[in-house]
């Protein structure tokens, strides 16, 4: 087998376990990643609905019009009266949902995330995953490469 390729050893970017980082914390640190990740999904799920609903108010604007245009005043005067700009639970709006998940979820939990990987792994990140790549490739294959060619 011929030497490997310069861009198939591992870059100096390579999140590498630093010295002294114990397996049970690389694994601590994944599932914090993990559910890091699901809770930024789901933050990406509330940001849908407050767009979704955002969309839904507007588009009610052109049912109000046919309803208007059809003859039909009594139902287009119970949306703008009973459904347009509503709360949608008590006191709030979509984007104020948002924000309070933002404030007293996402962040806090971010942040935690954030300083863990700081105190523990040398702000390394992705230990986990990286060991797992290491793991799972093939060196000298063209599509298992460390890293990215050098430019």
């Amino acid at each position: 087998m011929s030497a490997p390729e310069e861009h198939d050893q591992p870059p100096r970017t390579d999140p590498l376990r630093p010295h002294g980082v114990p397996h049970a914390t690389v694994l601590a640190l994944g599932a914090l990643s993990k559910a890091l990740e699901t809770t930024e999904r789901a933050r990406g799920h509330l940001y849908s609905f407050h767009q979704l609903t955002g969309t839904a108010d507007f588009e009610l604007d052109d049912a109000v019009r046919l309803f208007r245009e059809a003859g039909h005043h009594g139902v287009a005067a119970a949306i703008e009266r009973d459904i347009l700009g509503r709360n949608v639970i008590p006191g709030h709006w979509t984007f104020q949902i948002v924000e309070a998940y933002n404030h007293t979820y996402y962040r806090p939990f971010a942040a935690l995330a954030q300083r863990a990987v700081g105190d523990l792994a040398g702000g390394r990140d992705h230990l986990y995953e990286a060991q797992l790549k290491r793991a799972r490739r093939t060196p000298g294959h063209p599509d298992h490469t460390a890293g990215p060619p050098a430019d």
